[in-house]
C-alpha cells in the first residue's frame, strides 16, 4: 500500500499557506502543524508510506515555489532570499508535523499490537475464550490450533518479560534457525514459553539449548509437555510443563530438560494422596528412629536409586565414603525390613522414596 499514489487531499491549503509565508515571514501556525499531524497520522493508518508522502509534500513545494507571491513578487534579491528562507523553514517544520503524526500512528499500533498479542496469549494459555474464536485469532499469531502442539516453558534465575535479553536472545536463534516455520515465543508469569507443532519437536529441543546457553545454564530448567491436539491442547501441554517444574522443585530433581511424558508415574503416584501417605509411614516411617532422624537415610535412598543402584555414584552424589553408604543401607534395612538390594523389596521402598518426596516427608508430618 506505500507504493499508491498520495492523495491530494493530504495537499489542501498547503500551498495557500506558503504563499502567505512567503510574503509575511511568519512560521506556521500551531493549528496548522496539528492539522498536518493528523494527516500523518491518517496516512500511516491508511497504509501509505512516509517517504511517499513527504516527497509529495516537497514536489508540491517545489511546483508551487516560482510562483509564490514572495518570491515571484521579490523586489530584488534579498527580498526573494528571506522569502524562501521563510518557506523553508515553514517547509521544514510541516514535515516534521506529518513525521510526528506518522510515528504516532506505528507507535499506537505497534501497541495495539501488543496489548493483542498479550490477550490471545493469556486467553490461550488459560484456556480461555470460545475456541472457535480462539483457533481463528491464533492464525494471526502464527498458530494453526486444530492440529497438535506442544508447549516448552523454561524457569531461569531471573523473571522472563518480553523485553528480557535472555527472551530476544532466544527469539533471534530461533528466526535465525527455523525462520518463519509456525512457532510462538512468549513470556508468561515470568517464564519463557515455546509453542510449536507436535511434529517440530526439533524446535523444543533447540528452544532448550538457546535458553540454557543465554542464561549460562545456572539455576535454569527447561520443561515439555506433552502434545495434544485443538485449542485445548496448547493449554493442556503448557500446564504440564508447568507441572512438570514443580515437580522437578518438590523432588530435588537436577535433570535440566524435563519431558513431561518421561513423569507420568509421578502424577498418578500422588492422585491417591491418602494410599501414598499410608505407604510412606508404613514403609519409611521406621527411619524416623535413626538418629538424625529420617532424613539422611531417606537421602541416601534418593541417591541410590537414582545412581542406577551404583554404590560409587551413590556415595560421590552425596559426598560420602562408599563404606559410610553401605552402612546407611544396611541401618535401612535393619529399620524398615526392606532390603534396598532386593529387587522386589527395592521397587517398594523406592516408591516409598518417591513419595516421601511428593509429600515432602519427613519436613511436613504425613
Amino acid at each position: 500500500m506505500g507504493r499508491q499514489p498520495i492523495p491530494e487531499e493530504y495537499l489542501d491549503g498547503y500551498v495557500e499557506m506558503l504563499a502567505e509565508v512567503s510574503t509575511t515571514g511568519r512560521l506556521p501556525r500551531r493549528e496548522e502543524l496539528e492539522a498536518r499531524k493528523d494527516l500523518g497520522e491518517d496516512a500511516a493508518r491508511r497504509g501509505y508510506g512516509l517517504r511517499p508522502l513527504v516527497g509529495r509534500i516537497l514536489e508540491q513545494t517545489r511546483s508551487a515555489w516560482p510562483d509564490l507571491p514572495g518570491m515571484s513578487g521579490a523586489a530584488g534579491a534579498r527580498e526573494a532570499r528571506a522569502a524562501g528562507e521563510s518557506v523553508l523553514r515553514a517547509v521544514e517544520q510541516v514535515v516534521d508535523a506529518v513525521a510526528a503524526g506518522y510515528e504516532r500512528a506505528q507507535l499506537l499500533a505497534v501497541r495495539q499490537e501488543a496489548a493483542d498479542r498479550r490477550e490471545f496469549i493469556d486467553d490461550l494459555l488459560y484456556g480461555r475464550s470460545d475456541l472457535g474464536h480462539l483457533s481463528a485469532r491464533a492464525v494471526r499469531f502464527g498458530l494453526r490450533l486444530a492440529r497438535s502442539h506442544v508447549a516448552a516453558v523454561a524457569r531461569g534465575p531471573e523473571l522472563f518479560d518480553d523485553i528480557h535479553p535472555v527472551t530476544r536472545r532466544v527469539e533471534s536463534a530461533l528466526t535465525g534457525r527455523f525462520g518463519e516455520r509456525r512457532v510462538l515465543l512468549t513470556t508468561k508469569g515470568g517464564r519463557l514459553v515455546c509453542i510449536a507443532p507436535d511434529d517440530q519437536d526439533d524446535v523444543v529441543r533447540y528452544f532448550a539449548e538457546q535458553v540454557r546457553a543465554a542464561t549460562g545454564g545456572a539455576d535454569c530448567r527447561v520443561a515439555v509437555g506433552r502434545p495434544h491436539p485443538g485449542p485445548g491442547g496448547v493449554v493442556h501441554s503448557y500446564e504440564e510443563a508447568l507441572g512438570a517444574l514443580e515437580l522437578a522443585r518438590t523432588m530435588g530433581l537436577d535433570t535440566p530438560v524435563l519431558w513431561a511424558s518421561d513423569l507420568l508415574v509421578f502424577p498418578v503416584l500422588s492422585r491417591d494422596r491418602e494410599a501414598l501417605a499410608d505407604l510412606v509411614r508404613t514403609v519409611l516411617g521406621p527411619l524416623a528412629q535413626a538418629r538424625g532422624g529420617a532424613g539422611p537415610l531417606l537421602d541416601t535412598l534418593d541417591a541410590y536409586f537414582a545412581s542406577g543402584c551404583v554404590s560409587a555414584e551413590a556415595a560421590r552424589r552425596i559426598g560420602l565414603s562408599v563404606r559410610a553408604l553401605t552402612y546407611r543401607l544396611e541401618r535401612v534395612h535393619r529399620l524398615t525390613g526392606a532390603d534396598p538390594g532386593d529387587s522386589m523389596q527395592r521397587y517398594t521402598l523406592q516408591t516409598a522414596v518417591i513419595g516421601a518426596r511428593l509429600l515432602d516427608w519427613p519436613t511436613k508430618e504425613l
